[in-house]
């Protein structure tokens, strides 16, 4: 697959091509298998995918800690495949925080700054624009065990970004953070980003983070991209089952295909292009995209098909409904997972009938397997 820069992209920063990258281990592993991304200037890109599917290598390969065996790699019009990784001008921010335990806060920020000879006084006054910029100059002072481990990354993005890198390359820099330190540092890396407008190449397992900050998110399987979009197409017209599956929560329900309208839980549901052809099939719907209310009382036919709630879970912003279909419905005994407003939990209790629908949203059909 062929990735077209997003039109968010900055002039500011600096075009990335890799060019059908492969990467072999132990003689068969394809880590990489005809990889294709291009970033324009300026542009935020997060790989998002499972453990071992390729995005590390990426970007590995384009800070040059690991060599291609093919393809190429491009930054600002330049072959930079075979160069070797110190001259290739990367900033670089990863799961740890690799500061300099002996080091204070802006001494780990001028290091990359003095290895490139820049004079005292221009190295304090950049460290403190970086401090500054990442809201640390307080803290300029203290030594890592004197900072929370929010605070540490931050002095590592502050450290990569003060030699004015032509990209920047973050590799899971927030997994080893709390929940709430995770978010807040997201937002920021986002903010800096803009502000500094630096093409930044981010690599996450967390679907969340990758929606939340990036301008196009690459889902990745096994060494290639399945797709590449804005968070908002990709989460509303995935390209492919895998997508589909990988990215939100998606229920998998039996159906019938024809015309390009899947015929499920009583109603229909318009097919996403790539569905599969006419007959028996699965549909993928995401559980904002069905409809749950209680089963009237009596025995008269309603729109929808019928199931018993299992689970009613309290997420904080929204509500789960988990809900079993009956063998009458037209279904196996299927769970069904269904997202309600938070203050409709309480209305759904293990064991009440309920009928489900389709709201009628777009989905992706894949053929029975």
């Amino acid at each position: 697959m062929t990735a077209t820069p997003s039109p968010a992209a900055s002039a500011r920063g600096t075009e990335v091509r890799l060019t059908d990258l492969t990467r072999v281990y132990a003689g068969s592993v394809r880590a990489l298998d005809g990889f294709t991304l291009h970033m324009a200037p300026g542009e935020f890109v997060a790989l998002l995918g499972p453990s071992g599917c390729g995005k590390t290598t990426a970007l590995r390969l384009l800070a040059g800690l690991e060599d291609a065996d093919g393809g190429t790699i491009e930054v600002g019009g330049k072959d930079v495949t075979s160069v070797p990784t110190n001259k290739r001008d990367m900033g670089m921010v990863f799961q740890a925080y690799s500061l300099f335990p002996h080091m204070t806060a802006r001494q780990n920020v001028e290091f990359g700054l003095e290895l490139r000879r820049q004079d005292k006084a221009t190295r304090h006054q950049r460290a403190a624009e970086m401090l500054d910029l990442v809201g640390l100059s307080k803290q300029a002072d203290r030594f890592a065990h004197q900072m929370s481990g929010g605070q540490q990354q931050r002095v590592a993005l502050a450290r990569a970004l003060a030699i004015e890198p032509q990209v920047l390359l973050l590799d899971e820099p927030l997994s080893a953070l709390d929940a709430k330190v995770r978010s807040q540092l997201r937002d920021e890396i986002r903010r800096i980003q803009l502000e500094v407008g630096t093409t930044t190449l981010f690599v996450t397992h967390d679907q969340e983070e990758a929606l939340a900050v990036a301008d196009r998110v690459g889902v990745m399987n096994a060494g290639r991209l399945e797709q590449l979009a804005s968070p908002a197409e990709l989460y509303k017209n995935p390209a492919t089952p895998f997508v589909a599956e990988f990215v939100g929560l998606t229920n998998r329900l039996r159906c019938t295909v024809s015309g390009g309208v899947a015929t499920v839980l009583g109603g229909s549901v318009p097919l996403l292009a790539g569905s599969a052809g006419d007959g028996p099939a699965v549909v993928l719907i995401r559980p904002e995209g069905v409809e749950i209310s209680t089963a009237p009382a009596g025995s008269g036919s309603v729109a929808g098909a019928s199931a018993s709630v299992v689970s009613a879970s309290f997420l904080g912003a929204s509500g789960k409904i988990v809900a079993r279909l009956d063998a009458s419905a037209g279904g196996g005994g299927e769970l069904v997972s269904v997202q309600v407003d938070n203050t409709d939990v309480t209305a759904y209790a293990p064991g009440d009938r309920v009928i489900l629908s389709p709201r009628g949203d777009a989905a992706l059909a894949v053929a029975v397997s």
